[in-house]
């Protein structure tokens, strides 16, 4: 609830300091005394527009703070449970009211302190504004979020807002108490939903698929044309290279089997004896000696010589003549150019081209399935539509039973309030769209019509009605509402509520506004003392004359709570203009009789 209302400089407010009572607050006054302030300082700290002509002349800067008290529950919301019920009237936090507030709060990195928020705004003459919550600089966005899960204000701008068709489902939802009706339903929409952007995503790529898909096919009939070998590039530049050498290669391989062992070689072309002739010389010698020890061992190393150089020599006589022909050369250099076509495209090596070869068959195979996959996923999305229209149809049955309850019990309510002959139909109808009447809150229109006096066209709530009418037909609505599904952890603000209204009318009026304050916190700009005489706490808004030290202040409004004697002679202002005595007696009598009739008002019953 609303604990306490700061305004500084705010129009013709220099300083004013309002405690609501927990349950319903009268805010009176004369004509022009500058009630509406109030109000604009509770559109400014729920983040509305910010008008530099508010300021109080000669000042710099207006500002407004609003101090909300939470319910404990409200409070340890902030840690509990899964704050993503699609059920609740808040999509964002999962909860409703002060909770949602919290949860709110929490996200843009504020928490209560001692059960408290703390929002304000501050607006300088030079037009710019600042919001804060809870000390932090924040979005006024944020304040609006915020304040809007706390307060709501019933003036005659602010309930063209029931007029959307989004606020009128909210509130019959909330009248309906159809969360698991509508948790259940979100669940199978958000399934549903994300099946579709799965498919829309599928589609869109199908195109791109395809091109996709012809390249990987091009590419690897490309590279099995080729049908490259590991390492075959490697083993193909090294033969280029033996047969673009191949005469070097000749003379010297020839030239060290001559020396090594001239049987290799033309004979006539050896120089002297080969190394093979002079070691077998050796062994020769060294075996003539008789003598064995040292002589024999050195031969026997020397044949062990002769028999690596015979390898050496067999390994170098099976390269003569192995060098390939020029014929041999460009067949190479060709295979070397396509190899090389396939590892700039794939590489760098060839490895890395039958890797990429193998994957991209495996990718083939999925872009060439996805027309089955669409196909598996559209078969899919009809049974998650189906199940998605099942629990729409089970949230409209909660739906239409609450509509049609709701409508009765309102045009109850309205003929208590000077408005007999005006009615309330809530019309729930099918979404008109054959192709997919599925939407994220079901497949319902919801619309509230409104016939203000009887033989009045029936017409869409907002556009049928007064500021004034409107309001009581809003008063109404809470009403049910509150007896329909408990107290409401919200302040209610209405202005404007007892236009053209008196007599036996206010004071039905003032009971009920008194019954909804039962359940919630209800705050009323009133000049009618049939209605003021039901509040718990009365403010008087005052117009006084400027001070003679300093004429440049202008008219200053003040603000004061009334008690006692004080507020009867308030409550007889209010009565006829005068504080007589008769006039004094009638607002005593008013105020007992207020007081008498109270716990009658705390009933609930929508017919008291």
């Amino acid at each position: 609830m609303l604990e306490e209302l700061d305004i500084r400089n705010l129009g013709p407010i220099r300083e004013a300091t309002i405690a609501p009572a927990a349950g319903m607050t009268a805010i009176t006054g004369e004509t022009g005394a500058g009630k509406s302030m109030l109000l604009s300082a509770i559109r400014l700290v729920s983040g509305g527009a910010a008008e530099s002509s508010r300021v109080s002349s000669g000042a710099d800067e207006a500002w407004a703070q609003a101090i909300f008290a939470l319910s404990d529950d409200a409070v340890a919301s902030e840690h509990s449970g899964d704050t993503n019920d699609a059920g609740s009237g808040d999509a964002d936090s999962g909860f409703t009211g002060a909770a949602a507030a919290v949860a709110k709060a929490h996200d843009a990195g504020v928490d209560p302190e001692d059960g408290e928020l703390f929002l304000s705004r501050t607006v300088r003459a030079s037009g710019r504004s600042r919001a804060v919550l809870g000390g932090k600089s924040v979005p006024r966005s944020v304040l609006g979020a915020i304040a809007g899960e706390l307060v709501t204000i019933h003036g005659q701008t602010d309930q063209l807002k029931i007029a959307a068709s989004s606020r009128q489902r909210e509130f019959l939802d909330r009248v309906a108490g159809d969360e698991a009706e509508l948790a259940s339903y979100r669940k199978a929409w958000d399934a549903l939903a994300a099946m579709d952007e799965r498919l829309e995503r599928l589609r869109s790529q199908e195109s791109s698929a395809r091109q996709q898909a012809d390249y990987l096919r091009e590419s690897i009939d490309r590279i099995n044309r080729t049908d490259p070998q590991p390492g075959e590039d490697e083993e193909l530049k090294a033969r280029r290279e033996r047969i673009e050498n191949a005469a070097d290669i000749a003379q010297g391989v020839g030239s060290a089997l001559g020396a090594l062992d001239a049987s290799q070689v033309d004979v006539d072309a050896a120089d002297g004896a080969s190394a093979v002739e002079l070691i077998n010389h050796a062994v020769t010698s060294l075996r003539a000696i008789r003598v064995g020890g040292t002589f024999a061992e050195q031969a026997d190393r020397l044949e062990s010589i002769n028999a690596d150089l015979g390898d050496v020599v067999f390994a170098l006589s099976q390269e003569l003549g192995d060098e390939g022909s020029v014929e041999d050369l460009d067949q190479i250099n060709g295979r070397i150019h396509e190899l090389g076509d396939l590892t700039r495209r794939w590489g760098p090596t060839l490895a890395d081209v039958l890797a990429w070869r193998d994957k991209a068959a495996f990718d083939l195979e999925d872009l060439d399935a996805s027309p089955e996959k669409v196909a598996e996923l559209e078969s899919e999305r009809q049974t998650l539509y189906d199940a998605a229209l099942a629990a729409a149809d089970v949230l409209s049955a909660a739906r239409v039973a609450a509509a049609a309850d709701l409508g009765a019990r309102v045009t109850e309510e309205l003929g208590s309030l000077a408005m007999l002959g005006a009615s309330l139909e809530v019309r729930v109808t099918p979404r008109d769209k054959a192709d997919d009447p599925l939407g994220p809150y079901g497949r319902d229109d919801i619309a509230f019509l409104f016939t203000p006096f009887e033989g009045s066209p029936q017409l869409p709530m907002g556009k049928s009605a007064s500021g004034g009418e409107l309001s009581r037909l809003m008063l109404a609505l809470e009403l049910v509402a509150a007896d329909t599904r408990g107290g409401a952890d919200q302040t209610f603000i209405f202005d404007e509520v007892d236009a053209g209204v008196g007599g036996k009318a206010a004071v039905e009026l003032g009971k009920r506004l008194a019954r909804l304050a039962r359940s919630a916190q209800v705050i009323v700009v009133t000049h009618l003392a049939q209605v003021a005489s039901w509040a718990d706490a009365q403010f008087v808004v005052t117009k006084e004359p400027p001070d003679a030290d300093d004429d440049d202040l202008g008219v200053v409004t003040t603000i004061a709570e009334v008690n006692g004697e004080t507020r009867v002679h308030e409550i007889a202002r209010m009565l006829s203009g005068s504080e007589s005595e008769a006039s004094l007696d009638h607002a005593r009598e008013l105020l007992s009789d207020s007081r008498l009739m109270l716990p009658l008002a705390g009933a609930g019953a929508a017919g008291d």
